[in-house]
């Protein structure tokens, strides 16, 4: 171990309580060790990213043409290539820092983070900045931070299986620093271990290892080894790109022979098979969703939803049902008094209530009475702050003497005090049915009490009983039924519903998505914040112990007709879920506990709480929610959308405009008309094409009725034959239209610099309006100025600054073989390039084209 036992021992010792280390000892410590990770990996130099892109078979084919150029002794082409081969490696410098810098801070928000007591108050810090000699605090659910010594401890089990492989949970116990350096597995041992997991009991304990030096970074190396698999979209993405690949290989190859034995030009057949290799490779697909994988987990990170794995992107436009918890997820996870009942009067609390009314006062300093002093129960603080001003000031100097518990045969608790007079002052507070109980109220009184109970849990308050009592002995009793109390009154708690929550609930029914809540609490009180929410109530509450009891057939039918679950046991959650599944949902489901771990993993979206969550539910789930509103849960749904559609949107974009530059590379040739496209251009309007790609349909604002349809099918592709069809049928189009304006000008015997020139003003117009067209789903021409567009705008502005310079520019217009044309043939080229994109998109008034789109 890295601290000498005698320092264990001494600061283990019974007769002192820890307080842990000051912030300046800390910071020394971590200067000393280290932080408390594991070694990760290192960022990529820029030799390695560039050897990275030089196995990219676009990369390849333009140093392959660029070398070419130069060993016939054209110098200028051959540089040119070169320094586009330089500006593609700065481009994808630059996706690579964005994507990394959005993948850092996802990293930073998804830290673990661990509980310390630091200048002797508790404190959360992240994970790596706990070092030896922190006094952690452990507790149900939660991973150890790093390995350490057990100071006091109640119950505690921990899961060692991640160290021993066994199942078994073992016991731990408190140790004073003497057993030596322990092994994981045993039990009693009073040593824990980083990545462990406690499931049962709390306590506290002193780090002793930190960082690579734990039982756990010993075999870090080995599990930093693991590669995670690729998903699904992501493997269906690289399947297209190879078959592309595989199938521009071969037209290259035989275009380059074809030329080169009957035209008896090698050199023109390699450049132009080179060219046209180069226009059907779609290597932005694969680009494009690691791009927009990372830049959409961060989106999400900015609602405060934390993406764990990127395949939930992609399933969260297609969720049908959310399963959610009402407390902390609907409601604000606190508690204020609201109602207060003394059967002869009753009192609605109003939050900008300062002053209790007398008739009510006894009851509020009765409750007050019965509540720990520095009580951490959200009901007790509620109870503090109403009586503040209520009680006497004489109260509190009163010493408490005695707490009874709550027991399971007895759901209530009492406290006595010692008051000025030397006697026992006593109060309980509990269950109303113990409160009946331990004041023997009589049946009529007792039914009157319980009607009253019934009436505040259907406004959705949770009730407590209060009674008042007081004691001459010179002994407690051992129970609470020895003593005389006397009922004073019920007191009705509510946990507010969030302001966000209606709003969210309309938007998210309005996007056909079903809402369940699910609740420990009693029906009344579920169904009465349901109705507040906005759930529909119509079937009413199931209880857990309805559905412990249903078959299958019967939970299925349980939950198509009901939305609010009340009773409902965490391990429950797993039979909802399923049900759910089987009857095709795509599910959502929130949870915070270990026990909610099971329903987590098996729902398609798993939704841990950030705050109150244990760690074993964040690593089943695939999203973490960090301030657990459920107005979270729906922007979260609407991001999710927004992502498939914008990747459907640029993956058909993508289809389309390489339809004209592979068909303007190859076609000339075999129709015997003069070379058009050679890789020079290919690469200039590739150099267009990536921006589009990678950050004007990344930023493409949401489509207006984005929440009012519904959900996508799950099994419908992100790139179908649908998709690629249309983007073929649209590059069609452009291709056509553009070498007729290459046949046009030549039929004029005009030049062929300037018959390509204007060609290229075609395809640069037609580029830019794809990207337009396929950014809505709707007919673009009618949104042309709404918000939103200003990275289309900009990006196209300096596109056309870029051709205009390769056009006017003298040295640039040589090397690319352009020549100036006349104002007439650009804009004639132009408004040919813009006519065929733009007449097809008129087709999307036809509602079956927008739902291929979107």
């Amino acid at each position: 171990m890295t601290i000498p036992q005698a320092i264990v021992r001494a600061a283990l010792s019974p007769n002192q309580i820890p307080a842990g280390l000051t912030s300046d000892e800390a910071t020394r410590q971590l200067e000393r060790y280290g932080p408390n990770a594991m070694p990760s990996d290192a960022a990529k130099s820029v030799f390695a990213i560039a050897k990275e892109i030089l196995a990219e078979p676009m990369l390849l084919l333009l140093l392959a043409a660029a070398t070419l150029y130069l060993m016939v002794g054209e110098l200028a082409e051959g540089l040119l290539l070169a320094g586009f081969a330089a500006l593609t490696l700065g481009l994808v410098f630059f996706q690579q820092q964005r994507s990394e810098k959005a993948l850092a801070a996802l990293r930073t928000l998804g830290a673990p983070s661990a509980r310390v007591i630091r200048d002797g108050k508790e404190c959360t810090i992240l994970g790596h900045l706990v070092v030896p000699g922190d006094l952690i605090l452990i507790d149900e659910g939660e991973r150890i931070p790093a390995d350490a010594i057990l100071h006091a401890g109640s119950g505690l089990v921990v899961d060692e299986s991640l160290l021993t492989g066994e199942s078994v949970p073992v016991r731990k116990r408190a140790g004073d620093g003497n057993e030596g350096s322990g092994e994981p597995g045993g039990d009693d041992q009073p040593f824990v271990y980083a990545s462990t997991l406690v499931v049962k009991g709390h306590g506290t304990a002193m780090v002793l290892d930190t960082g690579t030096r734990t039982r756990a970074g010993r075999i870090g190396a080995s599990l930093a080894a693991i590669v995670v698999e690729r998903t699904r979209l992501q493997i269906s993405v690289n399947r297209i790109v190879r078959i592309f690949g595989g199938l521009a290989a071969i037209v290259c190859c035989a275009l380059a022979i074809f030329y080169g034995v009957y035209r008896e030009d090698w050199l023109q057949g390699v450049l132009s098979g080179i060219a046209l290799a180069m226009g059907m490779l779609p290597e932005e697909f694969p680009v494009v969703l690691s791009i927009f994988l990372a830049i959409g987990a961060w989106r999400l990170a900015q609602l405060k939803v934390l993406a764990r794995r990127p395949a939930v992107i992609e399933t969260l436009g297609a969720a049908t049902v959310l399963c959610v918890d009402k407390t902390g997820t609907l409601t604000e996870n606190r508690m204020r008094v609201r109602f207060l009942d003394i059967l002869a009067d009753q009192l609605e609390v109003r939050p900008d209530l300062r002053d209790t009314p007398q008739p009510f006062r006894s009851l509020v300093t009765a409750a007050w009475l019965a509540t720990r002093p520095a009580s951490i129960d959200p009901m007790d603080r509620a109870v503090t702050a109403l009586a503040s001003p209520v009680r006497g000031d004489n109260m509190l100097d009163w010493p408490m003497v005695r707490e009874y518990s709550l027991k399971p045969e007895l759901l209530a608790m009492s406290i006595a005090w010692k008051d000025d007079a030397g006697h026992f002052a006593v109060a309980c507070k509990g269950a109303p049915e113990a409160v009946i109980d331990l004041c023997h109220l009589d049946d009529g009184t007792a039914k009157r009490v319980m009607e009253r109970v019934q009436a505040m849990a259907g406004k959705g308050l949770r009730v407590l009983g209060v009674g008042i009592g007081t004691s001459t002995r010179e002994e407690l009793p051992d129970s609470q039924h020895d003593f005389d109390f006397t009922f004073a009154g019920l007191v009705g708690f509510e946990d507010p519903l969030r302001e966000t929550v209606p709003p969210a609930v309309r938007e998210a029914l309005r996007a056909g998505i079903s809402i369940k809540m699910i609740t420990g609490d009693y029906p009344a009180t579920a169904m009465a914040i349901a109705a507040a929410a906005g759930i529909d109530t119509k079937g009413g509450a199931v209880t857990g112990n309805q559905l412990e009891r249903a078959d299958a057939n019967e939970l299925e039918l349980l939950v198509s007709s009901a939305n609010v679950f009340a009773r409902v046991m965490p391990e429950q959650k797993l039979r909802l879920v399923e049900a759910l599944k089987r009857r095709g949902e795509v599910v959502a489901m929130t949870g915070d506990g270990v026990n909610d771990a099971p329903a987590l993993k098996a729902a398609h979206i798993g939704i841990a709480m950030g705050k109150r969550g244990t760690d074993v539910a964040r690593e089943a789930a695939g999203i973490v929610l960090l301030d657990e509103d459920f107005g979270r849960i729906v922007s979260a749904v609407k991001m999710g959308r927004r992502i498939f559609d914008n990747l459907r949107k640029v993956m058909i974009y993508i289809s389309a405009v390489h339809v004209p530059i592979a068909g303007l590379a190859l076609l000339p040739l075999i129709t015997g008309m003069p070379p058009l496209f050679f890789p020079a251009h290919v690469v200039l309007i590739e150099m267009i094409i990536d921006p589009m790609c990678s950050i004007v349909f990344e930023r493409t604002p949401p489509e207006s009725d984005i929440m009012k349809r519904p959900p996508r099918p799950v099994g419908d592709p992100l790139v179908g034959f649908a998709q690629v069809a249309l983007g073929i049928v649209q590059g069609s189009a452009l291709l056509f239209v553009c070498l007729g304006v290459y046949q046009l000008f030549l039929y004029q015997d005009t030049s062929v610099e300037a018959a390509r020139t204007a060609t290229f003003v075609a395809v640069t117009a037609g580029n830019l309006s794809l990207a337009l067209s396929n950014s809505r789903r709707e007919v673009v021409v009618l949104h042309l100025l709404e918000r939103g567009r200003m990275s289309f705008w900009i990006a196209s502005a300096i596109a056309v600054a870029i051709v205009s310079a390769c056009i006017f520019q003298p040295h640039l217009a040589s090397l690319f073989g352009f020549t100036r044309p006349a104002a007439g043939q650009a804009a004639l080229a132009a408004a040919a390039g813009i006519t065929a994109v733009f007449l097809f998109d008129l087709l999307k008034f036809i509602p079956v084209m927008r739902r291929i789109v979107g």
